[in-house]
């Protein structure tokens, strides 16, 4: 153990556990040095402390981002280290040079401020901090800011469901024109198989099986979201409309997408579409529902199981993985459904024709009585014509593509 002092400031040099530790101490007083030697000697004994031999703490953060992200990449999935990079951008512009050691609480603070300034979301502000707290965790020197950095509050959305209405409008929307083609296709398979955005886009081929009539995704945002969906009648039709047209631009193999790639009107099936963010947008402002997410189709999905009584078992068969805060949301969906039938039992509820309007997402996606009965083929109904109940010419939903 000993104290250098190499121009005005205090250094310490000291071994534990056969392992060596020097660093500067940033002071010029020498009782403050030995206290900070003293508090430096006690997290090295805790394994709180990187030796010399690591010298990852001297680094940039720059230079320790890539090496954190290099040493872990094996691990992870390609789309996580796409993510990871997305969020070190933000970070890159505000800490690129200055070594591990040096950044401050102070200055993460700062960072987060002025993120929420630029009125960035709490969530993504608090997704950047997580990539910087694993640099430096890497340097095991958060411990020394980890009492003064805490995330900032984020509003948990489990999600939304449509009113009928709502439904119906987006579905008549988005036959009018054809840039919101495969924004359409997305939205009649998200709101028939629970799908994800992720799963829909990852979509093959080789997973469409038109006879037995499943999918079965491959790729989701988790491992329990790898399931086989059955097709119902809708889905079918627009799994039928898309092999229509990948067998004219000649993508219908088995290994190519059944959403592909186009760059100026030229179609490219081996790799997948990347996104409909815009056409979604325009979608849904024109369908008079400008905030609702396209994440929202799989909740209003999910949802409509609930109010159909699926049990717990059959919903997490069909979406996936569904957290324990959704499951408790959909049983509050089956309990107020079978409340509302009930008290329609109730003495002169029927006959005076008050109906009590009881659980929000049930009176909002089914047609309210007094509007009168709503054919079940309404909803199939994609060119956008006048009369709801006429489905449009070509084969059975049961067919196989020509």
């Amino acid at each position: 153990m000993a104290l250098v002092k190499r121009g005005k400031r205090w250094h310490t040099h000291f071994f534990v556990d056969g392992q060596q530790f020097r660093q500067s101490l940033y002071t010029t007083d020498w009782r403050e040095a030995q206290a900070k030697e003293k508090a430096l000697i006690a997290q090295a004994s805790q394994g709180k402390l990187a030796p010399v031999s690591q010298q990852f703490s001297k680094l940039t953060f720059e230079e320790a981002a890539a090496k954190n992200l290099a040493e872990r990449i094996a691990r992870l999935a390609p789309r996580s280290v796409q993510t990871e990079r997305e969020r070190l951008k933000p970070l890159m512009a505000v800490f690129c040079s200055t070594k591990l050691s040096r950044i401050t609480a102070e200055m993460v603070r700062t960072y987060m401020a002025d993120r929420k300034a630029a009125n960035v979301a709490n969530k993504t502000i608090n997704l950047e901090l997580g990539v910087l707290r694993g640099v430096i965790k890497r340097a095991k020197l958060w411990h020394l800011l980890a009492d003064e950095i805490k995330p900032l509050p984020v509003h948990t959305q489990i999600g939304r469901a449509m009113t009928l209405d709502e439904k119906l409008r987006l579905a008549k929307t988005a036959a009018m024109k054809p840039e919101w083609q495969n924004a359409r296709w997305a939205l009649v398979l998200a709101l028939n198989t629970t799908m994800r955005a992720c799963e829909i886009k990852a979509l093959r081929w080789h997973d469409v099986d038109l006879l037995s009539k499943t999918i079965t995704v491959r790729k989701s945002k988790t491992r329990a979201g790898q399931r086989v969906i059955p097709i119902n009648a809708d889905a079918l039709m627009a799994l039928r409309e898309l092999y229509s047209r990948a067998s004219v631009i000649g993508g219908s193999a088995p290994d190519h997408y059944v959403f592909p790639a186009c760059e100026h009107g030229r179609f490219d099936p081996a790799t997948p579409q990347k996104s409909w963010r815009s056409a979604w947008r325009s979608l849904r402002k024109a369908a008079g529902v400008p905030g609702l997410r396209f994440h929202d189709l799989r909740h209003h999905a999910i949802t409509e199981l609930a109010e159909s009584q699926a049990s717990d078992a059959t919903i997490m068969a069909i979406a996936g993985h569904v957290s324990r805060e959704m499951l408790e949301h959909y049983s509050h969906v089956r309990l107020e459904v079978k409340r509302a039938a009930l008290e329609a039992l109730s003495t002169g509820s029927i006959s005076s024709g008050n109906k009590s309007a009881g659980y929000d997402t049930n009176y909002d996606t089914k047609r309210d009585p007094a509007v009168g009965e709503v054919d079940a083929n309404c909803w199939k109904d994609w060119s956008g014509r006048e009369d709801l109940n006429l489905r449009p010419p070509g084969p059975e939903p049961g067919a196989l593509p020509g």
